[in-house]
């Protein structure tokens, strides 16, 4: 099966340079300078994943990612010339996947596409599906695996792709400390040294969505010095 990828990018250079790299590994590309574009091209076709800038005109890559996660959960990942922590963790926060800095190397995004489309179209469909435990329970927190939902008390939390495989990891192995480079290699791949604040924000995100006092967790336990673990509750 190709995979078609959405480029929202206004830079030419960046768009043929990423398109030689993903079309060299079967990637069907599409591409377009601004996220009004974006969308449009989105609702004409089946797109599995998006990679996006958010420096544009018309509508910019913030935006776009709100707009997207709207109509779609397909990964999404940001190469952006905006380096700054701030810049990442509004980009996350909107339901970004991954974030990648200008200049880059275009095999690390190459990588990170083949990662977020095997980890979400592979192992989210065939591995979970396929275990006979379809519903992980802690405390007020019920796991749908076969559907691929998260429910505290009853109401369904609203995850990302990555924010979903991360608290899979978690429920499934309650007491297990993971640093934060074993998490992010277990949802997205290859991890590199400035991905440790791009997990922090998923975590800081997720506590948000899960934790009724997220300054003082129940679920997820910072491990000083290591990273995370998910503590087991009983309802």
């Amino acid at each position: 099966m190709s995979y078609k990828i959405l480029i929202t990018e206004d830079d030419k250079d960046i768009v043929t340079l990423l398109k030689l790299y993903l079309e060299a590994s079967d990637y069907q590309v599409l591409s377009c300078d601004d996220g009004v574009k974006a969308i449009s091209i989105m609702k004409d076709n089946a797109i599995d994943l998006a990679i996006v800038d958010i420096m544009m005109p018309n509508m910019d890559g913030y935006e776009l990612i709100k707009q997207i996660r709207n109509i779609s959960n397909i990964p999404i990942l940001i190469v952006s010339a905006k380096v700054e922590d701030n810049d990442k963790i509004v980009g996350l926060n909107l339901g970004a996947d991954d974030y990648i800095a200008k200049p880059f190397n275009p095999m690390e995004v190459l990588a990170r596409v083949s990662s977020s489309i095997r980890r979400f179209y592979y192992l989210g469909s065939a591995e979970y599906t396929a275990r006979n435990i379809q519903i992980v329970q802690q405390g007020e927190l019920n796991l749908d695996l076969q559907n691929y939902i998260l429910y505290k008390n009853s109401k369904k939390v609203m995850l990302t792709p990555t924010e979903y495989k991360i608290i899979v990891k978690f429920m499934e192995t309650p007491g297990r400390v993971f640093a934060k480079s074993q998490l992010y290699e277990s949802v997205n791949g290859e991890f590199f040294e400035n991905d440790q604040n791009t997990m922090m924000v998923h975590i800081s995100n997720i506590r948000d969505k899960i934790e009724d006092d997220p300054k003082n967790p129940r679920y997820i336990k910072t491990v000083r010095g290591i990273g995370y673990k998910f503590e087991t509750q009983k309802k």
